[in-house]
């Protein structure tokens, strides 16, 4: 039996989705309101309550309208985050060798615009990173002339202030130094002392690896010495 031109509805989900394309790529028209579905124009023997339907008030065409899914927007206050630092500075003679704020017996030390401090720079890229932030380059850069030789026990204070402000804490850190000389073990401790004191964090939390690169390229010939961080933290 032919079924009247109009309303028009389909029970299959595929035959609806092929109405609501025609019926929206078409030009408005005039009006549009909303009503039920006429029952009798329904194809299925079984019960099922009225859809919302959109009628044209000049073609008389009626169209289920199918829900939309958004995606929820993830909150800004997660309940931990993660960031990653990289540093990495050139070695040269006549500068003192600094990491982590401890001054290392060395010939050679960084060449920077600040101290040269190759850990605490890394730590405060991985906080800043964590913290959805700029890096510490945009933040204290090296074009301004109040950072020359400044300590970079500054620059962490500062990473542990915005980190505080957002309302979070360190987690943990990991770190490791990449440097062919001088050797790291007799001050491995002091320099994860210091950095716990800086982080205000409890030395439990705090690791430190040195590692050389194999006497391979920039860093393996000891013209270079570079770090990487890793900082969770956590909601306060």
């Amino acid at each position: 039996m032919a079924m009247a031109a109009s309303p028009l509805y389909c029970a299959s989900p595929i035959c609806r989705r092929a109405i609501n394309k025609q019926l929206f790529l078409s030009p408005p028209s005039v009006h549009s309101v909303l009503v039920p579905t006429p029952s009798s124009v329904s194809l299925r023997s079984a019960p099922r309550p009225p859809p919302l339907v959109l009628v044209s008030a000049a073609a008389t065409t009626a169209v289920e309208i199918e829900p939309e899914i958004t995606a929820s927007t993830p909150s800004k206050s997660l309940p931990f985050r993660v960031g990653h630092g990289f540093d990495l500075h050139r070695l040269e003679p006549g500068y003192p060798l600094i990491i982590g704020g401890i001054n290392i017996p060395h010939e050679k030390g960084c060449e920077a615009h600040s101290d040269g401090d190759v850990l605490l720079h890394c730590v405060v890229d991985a906080i800043l990173g964590a913290l959805g932030l700029p890096d510490i380059g945009q933040i204290f850069p090296d074009s301004d002339p109040k950072w020359k030789g400044a300590a970079s026990s500054v620059f962490i204070k500062e990473a542990v202030r915005l980190m505080h402000e957002a309302g979070y804490e360190l987690g943990n850190l990991d770190a490791t130094l990449i440097l062919q000389r001088p050797k790291l073990s007799p001050h491995k401790e002091n320099i994860r002392a210091n950095l716990s004191a800086l982080l205000g964090a409890d030395p439990s939390v705090v690791n430190l690896k040195a590692k050389t690169h194999e006497k391979v390229d920039s860093l393996g010939e000891n013209r270079s010495i570079a770090a990487h961080t890793v900082v969770l933290l956590m909601r306060k």
